[in-house]
């Protein structure tokens, strides 16, 4: 082969425990979803019912995490998707696998800057503090930039490139913000549940509740991000379906628990702002609480901004020093061993999209491009036991291809929910992949195959 997926890099310190790991998955996880669209969603999507959404999309998470856990410890890579693609597949829908990511990491990152924006104004607002309206809003939206998403997304980028062994700190405390202004709602906010508000709880019928997890969805990414983080990884093997697990139970119970406080609080129709925690406070004069949860959710945000530049710096790293994207996108930095023209790319594709676009937008392609992925995640764990029946999997999904189909089949059943805006958007960006995968990938990325490989263990 022109170019080997795990030479040529140098040996990488291996920084990430359990500890490091769940929270960087959490930090994930519990962003937009539960910061920004848990309110969107409910008063537009599925009503109180959106437990039921976040149920289902935490079922299907779980499904494809148990996927994700026997692919990482059997080909711990940075890749994820790529990498496990271009070894059971092939080189094409590997690259079309790895584009996806990438698409989805960046408007990901600029999506969720977008909410943050919000919290950032609601902060300021009750200080007495007005930026100007030009400089919060894209241009669709009557302003020139959203120049507090660009400049948040750009600081985070900085950080990162000072390496995972300094960063990760950053990220802890990050998380840890996050969590305890999460916390402080439910408790301060469980007071005023009225139950009347529950009702009627299926307001837009079941249909609203598949079309709420299709829209939640991509708040799950979080797997992938720990599936990159493989290399970094101490004791890869237990670590990484321990960390899988470990955030999805936290996550999803944080998720059942602010939604029912939420729609309980207030009625779901209410509920169509993007700062929806300081809005239910504010609604019931907890103004020096909802400022903390603003502030809280300024830096909680940042965290996942954080873990997919991150997540996304590391699949554009695989991809390059495979020859599908030019190779000088894979350099590490000498002194912090992090791949910080990759970081700087993603960071400055996710800050210009940020600046310019409309958060739904955004969304489009996060939403449709991580079910694809998910899907093929667990499709490939069907596949490659066929094809590699050797292959030493130190965790293996239980009852046999099971888990797997299900998941595929949950994946589709999300998809179809998703708008037809949707599937456009999507399909503009592979059409965008093709060009650069013929123009550049197709002569000069190779097949995979084993035969020098010395990182494929036989049992």
């Amino acid at each position: 082969m022109k170019s080997q997926p795990h030479k040529g890099t140098g040996e990488q310190e291996k920084t990430l425990g359990l500890f490091d790991l769940s929270v960087l998955g959490i930090g994930a996880i519990i962003g937009t979803g539960i910061l920004v669209l848990t309110g969107i969603v409910a008063a537009e999507d599925a009503g109180p019912a959106i437990v039921f959404s976040f149920l289902i999309a935490a079922l299907a998470s779980g499904l494809i995490g148990l996927c994700y856990s026997e692919l990482t410890t059997s080909l711990p890579n940075s890749g994820s998707a790529f990498y496990y693609a271009w070894v059971s597949i092939g080189k094409f829908v590997a690259f079309l696998a790895g584009w996806t990511l990438i698409g989805v990491y960046v408007t990901t990152t600029a999506t969720v800057a977008n909410g943050w924006t919000g919290y950032v104004q609601s902060f300021l607002e009750v200080l007495g503090i007005n930026l100007p309206h030009s400089l919060l809003v894209n241009p669709a939206s009557g302003g020139y930039v959203n120049l507090p998403a660009v400049l948040m997304i750009l600081f985070m980028t900085v950080i990162l490139t000072r390496g995972t062994s300094e960063s990760k700190l950053v990220n802890n405390f990050l998380v840890g913000v996050k969590i305890f202004i999460i916390v402080l709602f439910i408790v301060i906010s469980a007071q005023h549940v009225n139950p009347a508000n529950w009702h009627p709880f299926l307001p837009y019928g079941y249909r609203g509740v598949f079309t709420g997890a299709s829209a939640v969805f991509f708040s799950f990414l979080g797997f992938d991000a720990l599936a990159t983080s493989a290399e970094d990884a101490k004791d890869v093997d237990k670590n990484i379906p321990r960390a899988i697990i470990l955030c999805l139970v936290i996550s999803t119970a944080l998720y059942i628990l602010v939604s029912l406080v939420m729609t309980g609080v207030l009625s779901y129709k209410d509920l169509n702002v993007s700062e929806a925690m300081s809005y239910v406070l504010l609604a019931k004069g907890h103004k020096y609480v909802a400022e903390i949860v603003s502030l809280g959710a300024v830096l909680g945000i940042m965290a996942v901004v954080f873990a997919f530049i991150y997540a996304g710096s590391n699949i554009m790293k695989s991809m390059s020093r495979s020859a599908f994207l030019p190779q000088g996108l894979a350099k590490l930095n000498n002194k912090t061993q992090s791949p910080n023209r990759a970081i700087w790319l993603v960071g400055i594709l996710s800050a210009i999209l940020a600046g310019e676009f409309d958060l739904h937008y955004l969304a489009l392609i996060a939403n449709i491009g991580s079910l694809m992925v998910f899907a093929l995640i667990s499709l490939i764990v069907i596949i490659l036991r066929y094809r590699y029946p050797e292959l030493k999997r130190p965790f293996k999904v239980p009852f046999g291809n099971v888990i797997p189909v299900l998941s595929v089949l949950i994946c589709i059943v999300l998809l179809v929910s998703i708008s037809l805006n949707a599937w456009l958007t999507y399909l503009l960006w592979i059409v965008i992949g093709l060009i650069v995968y013929f123009c550049y990938s197709l002569r000069h990325a190779d097949e995979f195959n084993f035969k020098d490989e010395t990182n494929i263990p036989s049992k």
